[in-house]
């Protein structure tokens, strides 16, 4: 049953490409009570474009929340789709994240309260990156086959994240754990968000601001949940972001884990 309310805010800058493959992977979901709000880093008219051609024929509901180009500033624009969410449980996806048709679903299938839920990814390799998005592949509806077919040929990096594993005890075995824990594909519930004030917007450059919202929430009592071997997401290949501000944000995240920060100031309230 769709019983779970579900935004599903999906962070993008300048990939309109990626991002219309993300948003017709989100049509195809078997889930269907969930909005989905595009949290834009300041992209160009054209991001604007494939969303709204996107508004025009999806049967979910589709916003647009936009801030201004001045930076990476993904901490700050996901704060704003937050306030904007009105769904009960918040999934976070990235615009180059594709997610199966049972992505949602399976979400909504582990939400528990105090808890939150995070998965893993299979990266595609540059040249299947390119095929899906000239082409533009529904490799959401892959079969079994097809995924096996994209091991042999090298063009996914692994296999297992796909196979759904049985049972339920031991995906709550790293409930204190934040490493690896990103918001590519990450679930939380909105109240929990609000509990520690969202996401730090003193982080600015890429990376990081997702481990210190896991670290606030894990101090605040709000554990960790695996999503893997049911929530995987298929990960367009891209070049590695350059991190201008590794140094400053790494200085932030220390703050949070020495001090057991759960709250901060520059956060939903300030957006």
């Amino acid at each position: 049953m769709n019983t779970l309310q579900i935004s599903v805010i999906v962070t993008t800058y300048n990939w309109p490409e990626a991002l219309d493959r993300v948003l017709s992977a989100l049509s195809h979901q078997d889930y269907r009570n969930f909005e989905v709000i595009v949290a834009d880093d300041g992209s160009t008219d054209a991001t604007k474009a494939v969303i709204e051609n996107h508004q025009k024929k999806q049967s979910y509901a589709l916003h647009h929340v936009w801030q201004a180009d001045e930076g990476f500033r993904a901490a700050a624009i996901r704060n704003k789709a937050i306030i904007q969410a009105s769904g009960e449980y918040i999934v976070f996806l990235d615009g180059d994240c594709i997610p199966r048709s049972h992505f949602l679903s399976r979400h909504a299938q582990l939400s528990e309260p105090r808890w939150f839920v995070t998965g893993n990814r299979v990266l595609l390799s540059q040249k299947a990156t390119r095929e899906i998005l000239i082409s533009k592949l529904a490799v959401e509806e892959n079969t079994p086959k097809q995924w096996l077919w994209l091991r042999l040929t090298g063009k996914i990096n692994r296999l297992l994240p796909l196979i759904k594993l049985p049972g339920n005890r031991w995906r709550y075995s790293n409930r204190n754990k934040w490493e690896k824990a990103i918001t590519c594909n990450l679930a939380i519930w909105r109240s929990d968000l609000f509990t520690i004030n969202g996401f730090n917007e003193d982080f600015e450059g890429w990376g990081l601001e997702d481990s210190d919202l896991v670290i606030r929430l894990i101090n605040s009592s709000i554990l960790r949940k695996e999503g893997r071997h049911a929530t995987a997401v298929i990960h367009l290949w891209h070049s590695q972001v350059h991190n201008y501000n590794l140094k400053k944000n790494l200085n932030t995240l220390n703050k949070t884990t020495i001090n057991k920060l759960s709250y901060i100031q520059n956060g939903i309230g300030k957006t």
